[in-house]
């Protein structure tokens, strides 16, 4: 085992990994990490100090004790006040702190990481998107190139990049105050190709703002122009079948490559397996990225319960909602009769802790399994899962597209909106809940994607795309494809 591994540990080649300090940005980073470490990469990952603690609490203090040098990770600063150890960061706050601390911090560490004996000089900067002061960093600390990942979806960089018109033509910020429910959200985009029929309310959901420096909105725009105006690669973590109309309509406005290699997840089960048959394992194949423990009963319950009978729910790692918005769910889910698997993390209540009704864990006692967190990848490959109900992140939408499940679509915000139109207009395998969520709609809705004729249309369609999508990483496949050249034309080379 010792031959490839001694390679590794002498490679030229070293990238530094810096997702968004979020959940569902670290996952596909760490995925993209793994994969370029198959390839014969050093590999520096880089977190915050808040996430990096919450990571070794979840998996275990020692979790990382079996890495091989060649992958190792750091964490630095992000000058947020200290809160909840165990709960996701306010996101307005995460965001000021990319664009105002972070820079200083990841120019110290990529000094350090060049003066370190032992380890290969920085030779590749992997920046999410959304972290703009790495190109900054790049450029003072010896001019370094940086490849870019969207974590998100394409249709979602697409809607960011509608920002700037939506500014320029005065729509964007609104003027009403009104602007949720006076119609204005309804106002069709109409001139994006790939995106006919879209509506304001589909566009991520940072233009809903009377502020035109607002934050989020800020951000997000001059993230995706640079990314746009880069010379950059940019990697996406898609397929092309899924969304190539939207990835033309990209192309047309990039200056660098861009190489579409997902989902990632179906990639790293290629990847990783062959690096273990070749090397025995090395704790990369178990390296995971979850920021929650997982609860190992949510698998064993699964077992107990029929082919496609259980609706999964779980919104996800940042969406919150208020304790009516969870008793409404509740009572929705216990009125369809039908069994289900729901994620309740212990924050997803805005403000304060998730109390679901007494009566509610009565009558569901024995169809009904929640839990804080757990290996969602699993669990919608389980047979007994038959259909999701989620906000629609772009990684839950990989997980169900690649688990072969239907969908019900609650987005929370960002590109979420984006998602859920696409599963429901281009996809044909996802139905849209109310914002203002009521009993009545969810039980309905739940009835009709387990039982009804359209959910029935709908598991079609799903596992069709599961299909493309495991075509799509095949050795011959447009992503397997798509990754080789990616190696060949952007970090093979630095090693000449």
């Amino acid at each position: 085992m010792g031959s490839l591994i001694e390679v590794k540990n002498e490679a030229k080649v070293h990238v530094v990994c810096v997702p968004f300090p979020a959940q569902g940005h670290i996952s596909p980073m760490l995925n993209l990490a793994k994969l370029l470490h198959t390839k014969g990469i050093h590999i520096t990952f880089v977190n915050t100090e808040f996430n990096h603690s919450r990571f070794l609490r979840s998996r275990g203090p020692n979790f990382l004790d079996g890495l091989p040098s060649s992958f190792r990770f750091e964490a630095i600063p992000d000058g947020i006040p200290p809160s909840d150890p165990d709960a996701t960061q306010d996101v307005p706050a995460m965001f000021h702190a990319v664009l105002n601390y972070c820079l200083e911090p990841f120019k110290k560490l990529l000094v350090r990481l060049n003066d370190e004996e032992g380890t290969p000089r920085v030779t590749y900067i992997l920046s999410d998107c959304i972290m703009p002061f790495t190109q900054d960093a790049a450029r003072e600390v010896g001019d370094l190139p940086v490849v870019l990942l969207w974590t998100a979806s394409a249709c979602g960089f697409l809607g960011y990049a509608q920002y700037r018109p939506l500014l320029e033509k005065g729509i964007v910020p609104f003027k009403d105050p009104n602007f949720l429910t006076n119609g204005c959200l309804d106002t069709i985009v109409n001139w994006v190709p790939s995106m006919e029929g879209i509506r304001l309310k589909d566009i991520p959901s940072f233009i809903r703002t009377m502020k035109e420096d607002d934050i989020l909105l800020y951000l997000l725009m001059i993230s995706v122009e640079k990314s746009c105006k880069s010379s950059s690669p940019v990697i996406f973590n898609t397929f092309d079948a899924l969304e190539q109309d939207v990835l033309n309509d990209i192309s047309k406005i990039m200056v660098g490559p861009t190489y579409t290699i997902g989902p990632l997840h179906f990639l790293i089960k290629q990847n990783i397996n062959q690096l273990e048959n070749n090397n025995g394992d090395c704790g990369i194949k178990s390296l995971r990225s979850n920021l929650w423990k997982e609860d190992k009963h949510c698998l064993q319950w699964l077992d107990s319960m029929k082919p496609n009978s259980v609706l999964y729910v779980s919104f996800g790692s940042i969406t919150t909602m208020t304790n009516e918005n969870l008793v409404e769910f509740a009572w929705g889910l216990a009125n369809s009769k039908h069994p289900f698997l729901w994620i309740v993390r212990p924050d997803i209540v805005t403000g304060d802790s998730a109390i679901l009704p007494s009566d509610f864990l009565v009558e569901t006692k024995d169809r009904g399994m929640l839990a804080s967190w757990c290996d969602q990848e699993k669990v919608l490959n389980h047979q007994a899962t038959g259909a999701f109900l989620t906000h629609c992140g772009w990684n839950s939408t990989l997980d169900t597209i690649c688990g072969g499940k239907p969908v019900l679509c609650w987005p929370f915000f960002a590109e979420q909106q984006t998602n859920c139109w696409y599963f429901c207009n281009k996809w044909g395998m996802g139905m849209e809940i109310n914002k203002d969520v009521k009993r009545d709609e969810v039980e309905r809705q739940v009835i009709e994607l387990m039982e009804g004729k359209k959910g029935e249309e709908m598991c079609k369609n799903a596992l069709k795309w599961k299909k493309l999508a495991e075509e799509s990483t095949m050795p011959t496949g447009s992503s397997c494809l798509n990754l080789e050249q990616l190696m060949n034309q952007v970090f093979i080379p630095l090693k000449n």
